[in-house]
């Protein structure tokens, strides 16, 4: 079976088990899906056996009748084991799934994080997923058991053993996302252009969690060709997505009339051209995903700016595409909410600890002390103070403040299109 098989077969599958999960009140119904060609060639006799190849079409994949080929598949298997007598079908989950392509055959093993994937492909443990029959980790589907308000009392669980992207995760705000996610459960691809960072990111996450926590990958978000194989290597690697938070951003501060355009092209075609990239190529995969789990919500979240919500002074480059950035948030939710996909915007105060900021020699602080941005300044602590003053809670805004405010995304099923302020009151919606 081809490499573009996968990509296109392995979130209808996790979608699919999520979704038979999820009918069966389990605990963590996030899946992992890993493709494999079997042991030595051999299917497993308790695989679901799907034979797809009529949904293949001179245009490709026809994702309806894949779907529908797929859902009568695990029906069967659900069948065959409850007349067995052995165990009620709504107790297991079968493991690995047989599918049939024009291009050959492939068994695909499905558990609930991606070590235990792995390990049922490297052994060829095809016995069945025992369900839990309680949820107690807070619901992300229209048909939701939790209770009302539980999962305020830890509103991080709402992403645990989910599937999360973060761009630009290598440094600032992004290895604080990371972390965070990482610390709630979820198993969190690390995509930066920074490569050499991330992989060291995620070594130290795998071994603080002790478990599969983080996944390097590279990416360039201004480059569809490389936008597309991220989104390929997700599918491959793990199945699918629940989360994608577009983080990566730039900024080259400078006046208009100072300002050159390939400087003003740079910052606009990774913080407005890379976020419609983002959005266009995991939009396919999350739409892939919701033909057989169409309860599942997922989410697409922009970490946006307090200059997309108001203008930046010698900064038009960076809020301008904060702004645009918004358009898009609000018309892509409006598009994508078909599909249960959520999109929404966090518009962070300033991250004055990150490297943004504070790096020594191109940090925003040097660059605004160095164009006369503050007035009267005369040391980078003269512009660190300056900018404290203008939040009414008197701090910049930390990794923390984001990760509520994404907890909040992901769990509030009911807001779509949104730009949610973190500033410390310094910018207010109207």
């Amino acid at each position: 079976m081809s490499f573009t098989d996968h990509i296109l077969l392995a979130p209808l599958i996790r979608g699919l088990w999520i979704n038979a999960a999820h009918e069966s009140s389990d605990t963590g119904c996030p899946r992992v899906v890993v493709p494999s060609a079997g042991a030595d060639g051999t299917i497993p006799a308790q695989a679901v056996f799907a034979d797809l190849s009529a949904a293949w079409t001179g245009d490709g994949l026809d994702e309806a009748v894949a779907a529908k080929a797929l859902m009568d598949a695990y029906a069967a298997w659900e069948t065959g084991v409850a007349q067995k007598g052995k165990q009620p079908a709504g107790l297991t989950q079968p493991s690995c799934a047989r599918i049939k392509t024009p291009s050959g055959e492939a068994v695909y093993w499905i558990d609930r994080d991606l070590g235990s994937a792995r390990k049922r492909n490297e052994t060829f443990d095809a016995s069945p997923l025992v369900l839990s029959g309680t949820n107690t980790v807070p619901s992300n589907s229209d048909s939701g058991i939790a209770a009302p308000g539980a999962s305020a009392v830890n509103r991080s669980l709402v992403v645990k053993n989910k599937i999360v992207l973060v761009t630009g995760g290598a440094q600032g705000f992004g290895e604080e996302i990371v972390r965070g996610l990482a610390a709630s459960g979820a198993l969190v691809f690390i995509a930066d252009l920074n490569q050499a960072g991330a992989e060291k990111l995620a070594e130290t996450l795998n071994s603080a969690e002790k478990r599969i926590a983080a996944v390097a990958v590279p990416v360039n978000v201004s480059d569809e060709a490389s936008v597309e194989a991220l989104f390929k290597t997700i599918a491959e690697t793990a199945g699918g997505l629940d989360l994608c938070v577009s983080n990566a951003g730039v900024l080259k501060a400078a006046s208009v009339l100072e300002q050159d355009v390939g400087s003003f092209k740079f910052v606009t075609d990774i913080n407005y051209t890379g976020f419609f990239l983002m959005a266009k190529h995991c939009g396919r995969l999350l739409r892939r995903q919701n033909r057989t789990a169409p309860g599942w919500k997922t989410d697409i979240i922009q970490i946006n700016s307090k200059s997309g919500l108001e203008g930046s002074n010698k900064n038009g480059a960076y809020a301008g595409g904060k702004f645009g950035a918004i358009g898009l948030v609000e018309s892509f939710a409006l598009e994508l909410v078909e599909y249960g996909i959520k999109v929404n915007a966090i518009c962070p105060g300033n991250f004055l600890d990150g490297p943004l900021w504070s790096d020594p020699e191109k940090g925003l602080f040097v660059q605004y002390l160095n164009t006369g941005k503050v007035p009267g300044a005369k040391t980078v602590a003269d512009v660190r103070a300056f900018y404290e003053a203008k939040v009414p809670m008197k701090r910049g805004c930390t990794g923390a403040d984001v990760m509520r405010a994404i907890y909040y995304v992901v769990e509030q099923e009911y807001e779509t299109g949104q730009a949610i302020p973190v500033t410390g009151g310094q910018v207010m919606l109207h």
